[in-house]
């Protein structure tokens, strides 16, 4: 079992910049996602991260904005967040996969971190 924390969100101005963490032991052997729900929206993926050899993937709508790394020595992954807009507030999710692959599909996640709230607005 493993158990997801995430952390970092919160409210910041349109054009700000956030960076999310997402925290578990044995991190380093699970293939990372983040994503996103908005109000009355369904879970869309941002990004998406591979255990082994840091292979990346990033929805159109963030790329050139979002960045996914990990610290396997920390067991921690982050999603910085530039340039960030209204249109970003939600709450964002980490998910873990045991396959190590980078999975854009949450249905294909075993673990879920518990969520982090992060609000754009002026």
């Amino acid at each position: 079992q493993v158990q997801l924390v995430e952390s970092g969100g919160g409210l910041v101005q349109p054009g700000g910049s956030l960076r999310l963490s997402c925290a578990a032991s044995g991190l380093d052997y699970y293939a990372i996602g983040w994503f996103r729900q908005a109000p009355g929206k369904e879970r869309e993926v941002l990004s998406c991260i591979t255990s082994s050899d840091g292979d990346t993937f990033y929805s159109d709508f963030v790329k050139g904005r979002f960045t996914i790394s990990r610290d396997n020595a920390k067991n921690t992954v982050y999603l910085q967040m530039n340039s960030l807009k209204p249109e970003d507030t939600a709450v964002y999710y980490c998910a873990a996969s045991p396959d190590g692959y980078c999975l854009r599909v949450e249905s294909l996640y075993d673990y879920w971190g518990q969520g982090t709230q992060v609000t754009v607005s002026s």
